[in-house]
């Protein structure tokens, strides 16, 4: 039985994640986990998972009551407590469902400590990519991504020879607003952007999506994960969400990982560790899919894709500056603060007004990450004046 501890409860892959854990409980035993400040969702969680003795929260003030409630819980808080939570409690796997940067200490931390970290944040592998894959290579701990396009990579690569690989080809729904014109995205509003076509998501990850800035970052967690040029991938428009990646081989031909747009799936595979011996959920005919559409990738259409790699090209804190201006763009439109094509244009500004540092310690992207997020904020605010 794999003692498994979750960041991130709350979220939509959390909930998911959650869903997993209670199918096979024969298999898996929570015994932490992270709400931020959704402490709203605790007792529900633990209505399910009795055996938890050890939670995150986010604000120290939520704590003294929580204790009055649960008194044989231990509780923590805050981004130290997330360190501390990986630190003590007693588990085999640690499921990083956190959303944005605030999931790259967490990870190294899992990491360092020789847990399986099952990765949904993918933030993680975008800024902290190089620590990471050291850590890796000094034999702690085990990587496995949450994530559809990664995960049917994964599965793909491991039944061929990876010599006659000629290519990745990731696959991108185009998010919300696919069927408009660079002219119409103008006026478009928070409500529109989150009615995600294929997925039920997250609103930062729809976001993203809706940009395909997470497309960006999936290119270049690829790269950490398959170690495969950037030139030898590439991205496909597919409205169906039902391929999730493809390679192309060196003969021409073309493998294929198909399934429903459900993130139980990717999960799964995760959680046991690639290999997976039973449907936890449901079967589809293939033949109740449907026609599947197809499109070639207009990087003009798409402009944060191109940020996103071009960062990852020059190196050093260029993922860092990129991330965390993404992350204050994304959430000032969700607030109503900017328009959707100023993210990309926050994104940019950061990008060429802020410095870089080709061999930055973790320390120095922490640093960035918060200078940038302070630069981004102004900027924000002074065109509002």
């Amino acid at each position: 039985m794999r003692r498994v501890l979750l960041l991130g409860a709350s979220g939509s892959i959390g909930s998911q994640t959650l869903d997993v854990l209670k199918a096979d409980p024969k298999s898996f035993l929570l015994t932490g986990f992270s709400v931020g400040l959704h402490i709203e969702k605790i007792p529900s969680i633990l209505a399910s998972f009795p055996f938890v003795n050890h939670i995150c929260v986010e604000r120290e003030e939520d704590v003294a009551t929580l204790k009055i409630s649960y008194p044989a819980i231990h509780f923590y808080f805050g981004d130290e407590g997330l360190k501390e939570l990986i630190e003590e409690v007693d588990c085999d796997m640690v499921v990083n469902a956190l959303v944005g940067f605030a999931g790259l200490v967490p990870s190294i931390t899992a990491l360092n400590h020789d847990k399986i970290l099952c990765l949904a944040n993918k933030e993680s592998l975008v800024v902290g990519g190089s620590f990471i894959n050291r850590i890796l290579k000094q034999g702690h701990g085990k990587l496995y991504p949450i994530d559809s396009e990664h995960v049917a990579l994964a599965k793909l690569l491991s039944r061929v020879n990876r010599d006659d690989v000629d290519k990745l080809v990731i696959t991108a729904s185009g998010g919300s607003f696919r069927n408009l014109s660079r002219s119409e995205l103008s006026n478009v509003t928070p409500a529109m952007a989150l009615k995600h076509p294929t997925w039920k998501m997250g609103g930062k990850i729809t976001i993203d999506s809706a940009t395909m800035m997470n497309k960006g970052f999936e290119v270049i967690e690829a790269k950490w994960l398959y170690d495969f040029p950037l030139q030898r991938t590439e991205i496909l428009m597919h409205d169906e969400s039902h391929v999730h990646s493809l390679l192309l081989m060196k003969d021409g031909s073309y493998y294929a990982d198909i399934s429903e747009p459900d993130m139980h799936t990717p999960i799964k595979w995760a959680l046991y560790e690639s290999n997976v011996e039973f449907n936890v959920f449901h079967e589809k005919d293939l033949a109740a899919f449907g026609p599947y559409h197809f499109h070639k990738f207009d990087p003009a259409r798409y402009p944060a894709v191109g940020l996103a790699l071009k960062a990852y090209q020059e190196g050093g804190l260029k993922t860092t500056i990129l991330n965390a201006a993404n992350e204050v763009a994304v959430y000032a439109f969700l607030k109503g603060e900017i328009p959707f094509l100023s993210i990309e244009h926050e994104v940019q500004y950061a990008l060429d007004h802020l410095p870089n540092n080709y061999t930055p310690s973790l320390h120095d992207v922490l640093s960035m990450d918060a200078l940038t997020r302070i630069a981004v904020q102004r900027h924000i605010e002074s065109k509002g004046k």
